[in-house]
């Protein structure tokens, strides 16, 4: 009596038999992480399965309606795939669903009203696809939700008031909202008491962050991060001192940072603000870099830099991000070892480098930012890309002391965190934007789509103008991509190597603008020994030198 199909991780290749419906008794599939192909065939409508779970395979096609037949099902798991297509309305008939997972699929469309009787569910997630419209007032009769995940979706805001009524949720995840701009106030999520992750990340949110975030005392995770939040932070938010992270990244937020984060706060960024100046960029595990009034200009140097002023300006830098020092084309790339963290400033001479984020789902403890190729790189592929930078959010790299000008930004890439074989693991899909002085210069970047596979090097190059000092490159994870293959916590940005040089010939190394080229100095040095030769001349006609002078002894 077969009850369970589990052949997880096997690399098994082919399609989805139709004919499971012989088994009766069969309750549980699961085949997650292979190398499948095909659809989900129809006639598993006629199953009485419990569990299906397929993540990770190459499975494409719309979601059949029959699978709204399967009276039984508890779970329906799919993420990571090439699903399509609108959601058939028939889903709405799972009456015993608790777990929804469509994340990281090519899904269109709205959600289907029929999905308010969906009302046992506990964890729905629909990121990295492509909905449209906003998201839905439906969601208010999931009162037994205890996670949802809206990143990335394609859905747009605001997010509906009737998500006060999800008092049992301990995650919400909710980023990247499309929209025309317009903000909207923070949600009523005061009942929400049980909170373990909150992440409100590029959602349009105005205002001041409200007092009662202060009492989610279970919070480890809050992500308010990129949004257009004022005014100061409320006392209340003492309450959430145990957060393991606190992100707070890119808002308006202004007066002054409370001494409980300075003294105490665990992982909190809060760079690019207008707090009143501070007086170093980064203390303990606090980043607070560009978050004093007009920090968050890009292309100027920011206040907590100014206690530091240039001994000279630079007109190039060259890094080679995670990697140790090397030269390459005779280029010295500096080394960029730092090991980063969830809110870490690091600074070098002429350049530094802010990260912000923590892989979320994952197993690795602690976070790594620095990966080591795992994948075969292309024949005469540079040493750069042996190693890579990486962020879970976002990743800045500043040029500091840079001379006015044009300049251009090469930015190198190669995928080496997936395969290129016949496994799950090359089934992984990375994408991330590139910003460039504050401007997104590349939106959904993915280095194996740009460089034609993994393992295989890119060179993006970019014309970036410093006119303030500053030069500020920043790579963000708008929630786009799988985040669990080969295995959970694999998304966001990687970059293996920046280098920036001058459009213009820069001027001589004593700084002034009006220096003496080459060129002029040897046109110089030309012309005064014509005039001395023509001046012997002279005295020799003259017959001042007399005969003690022989041709022998002379100058030249």
């Amino acid at each position: 009596m077969l009850k369970h199909r589990v052949l997880k991780n096997q690399n098994l290749q082919g399609s989805l038999p139709p004919d499971f419906n012989r088994f009766p008794y069969l309750q549980v599939i699961d085949f997650s992480r292979n190398y499948l192909n095909g659809s989900i065939p129809r006639e598993w409508g006629a199953t009485q399965m419990l569990d299906i779970s397929i993540i990770g395979n190459r499975f494409t096609g719309p979601i059949p309606r029959e699978i709204g037949n399967i009276s039984t099902l508890v779970n329906f798991t799919v993420e990571f795939n090439q699903f399509s297509g609108v959601l058939p309305p028939e889903l709405g008939n799972l009456t015993r669903l608790e777990k929804l997972h469509l994340t990281s699929n090519n899904f269109t469309g709205q959600l289907p009203a029929a999905f308010e009787k969906l009302t046992t569910l506990k964890d729905f997630r629909i990121g990295d696809n492509q909905f449209t419209g906003e998201i839905p007032d439906l969601i208010q009769k999931w009162t037994n939700l205890q996670k949802l995940v809206i990143q990335g979706s394609g859905l747009s805001g605001p997010i509906p008031p009737g998500i006060a009524n999800l008092e049992k949720m301990t995650d919400l995840r909710i980023s990247d909202l499309q929209g025309n701009g317009t903000g909207a106030p923070f949600p009523p999520l005061a009942n929400m008491t049980k909170l373990k992750i909150l992440i409100l990340r590029s959602c349009n949110i105005i205002g001041r962050i409200p007092d009662f975030v202060g009492e989610f005392s279970s919070l480890k995770t809050l992500d308010l991060s990129f949004n257009k939040l004022d005014g100061e932070i409320p006392a209340s938010f003492l309450g959430v001192k145990q957060a393991t992270y606190i992100y707070l990244t890119g808002n308006q937020l202004n007066g002054t940072v409370p001494d409980w984060i300075i003294k105490d706060g665990k992982s909190v960024d809060l760079s690019y603000n207008n707090f009143g100046n501070e007086s170093s960029c980064q203390q303990r595990n606090i980043n607070l870099f560009g978050s004093a009034s007009m920090g968050n200009v890009s292309g100027r140097t920011v206040p907590c830099l100014r206690s530091l002023p240039c001994q000279k300006k630079f007109y190039s830098f060259h890094i080679n991000c995670g990697g140790k020092e090397a030269t390459i084309e005779g280029n010295l790339y500096e080394e960029d070892t730092d090991p980063a963290g969830p809110s870490r400033l690091y600074q070098r001479s002429n350049w530094a480098v802010s990260t912000t984020g923590n892989f979320m789902d994952d197993d690795r403890n602690p976070d790594s930012y620095i990966w080591t190729n795992s994948t075969k790189l292309s024949a005469n592929t540079s040493s750069l890309y042996m190693d890579a930078r990486l962020s879970p959010l976002s990743l800045t790299y500043y040029g500091l002391c840079m001379g006015s000008g044009n300049y251009t930004v090469s930015l190198h890439f190669a995928e080496i965190m997936f395969t290129n074989d016949n496994t799950s693991s090359s089934l992984g899909r990375r994408f991330f934007d590139i910003y460039i002085q504050g401007k997104l210069v590349q939106k959904n970047f993915s280095i194996q789509n740009e460089a034609g596979g993994v393992g295989k090097a890119i060179i993006k190059n970019f014309t970036a103008t410093v006119t303030g000092g500053a030069l500020e490159i920043r790579f963000y994870w708008a929630g786009k991509g799988t985040t669990g293959l080969p295995v959970r916590g694999v998304y966001g940005p990687l970059i293996s190597a920046i280098s920036v040089t001058p459009d213009f010939k820069p001027p001589s190394e004593n700084g002034s603008s009006t220096g003496t080229s080459v060129g002029t100095v040897v046109g110089i040095v030309a012309a005064a020994v014509v005039f001395v030769i023509l001046i012997i001349g002279f005295l020799w006609w003259k017959g001042c030198f007399g005969q003690k002078i022989s041709m022998r002894h002379g100058i030249f």
